[in-house]
């Protein structure tokens, strides 16, 4: 049962600046919670909990601005956004917990063997998300007229911005299993090989004049 005395709301939002301005810095505490805890999960649902309330008003406030403001489309957004951000989370979560405990680990014989936390992998989802929903429902908010207009100006700075944002979600994950001691540098760095796919990715859209923001939100909306 979440109960808000057991949610720390003023270290969770401090965590969610420092994931926009020196991500690294979240992990950092997090080491330190270890050291603490000994765990590197999170104990404090206020994460999960402010980022679904934050998609739920940001659901809502697209509703209006698209033409979708009845009370069941309204809805059926808030719930599309909180299960893709919880069941992808899942999906990413177990992904990268399984390819980090297989293939990254160091191995001793000679001492206690150590691995990746689920609830561990699923935090650094919700890191990697959050500025993620800060690019692409904050940002994409504020500049929609400019965004979904037909010009080729408007492709350009859609796409950059979905590169960005994707590829900062991988750099954030990325940081999240570097910091983990008992995992190979060497093989972490495979989690950035993702931002080259969006790198190509980001060229064929411009080649082929595809806009990012118009493409994503005509899933949900009839553009």
């Amino acid at each position: 049962i979440i109960l808000y005395p057991q949610m720390d709301l003023e270290y969770t939002f401090t965590q969610m600046v420092y994931l926009l301005r020196s991500p690294s810095k979240v992990y950092k505490l997090t080491s330190w919670r270890n050291q603490t805890k000994n765990q590197w999960a999170r104990d404090d649902p206020a994460f999960v909990v402010i980022v679904c309330f934050f998609l739920a008003v940001a659901s809502v406030a697209y509703g209006f601005a698209l033409g979708n403001a009845s009370f069941s489309s309204l809805f059926r957004l808030i719930l599309i956004s909180i299960t893709l951000f919880v069941g992808c989370g899942i999906c990413v979560a177990t992904l990268g917990w399984w390819v980090a405990n297989s293939f990254f680990r160091v191995h001793h014989s000679h001492s206690v063997e150590q691995q990746v936390e689920w609830m561990y992998a699923f935090d650094i989802h919700c890191n990697a998300f959050f500025p993620l929903f800060v690019a692409l429902y904050v940002v994409q908010y504020l500049f929609l007229p400019l965004l979904l207009s037909e010009s080729f100006l408007a492709t350009l700075i859609a796409n950059t911005l979905y590169a960005v944002a994707f590829s900062y979600y991988h750099y954030v994950s990325f940081l999240g299993y570097m910091f983990l001691p008992f995992l190979r540098k060497d093989r972490v760095t495979s989690m950035l090989y993702p931002i080259g796919f969006i790198g190509l990715m980001y060229i064929l859209f411009i080649v082929l004049n595809i806009n990012a923001a118009r493409f994503a939100l005509s899933f949900f909306f009839f553009l």
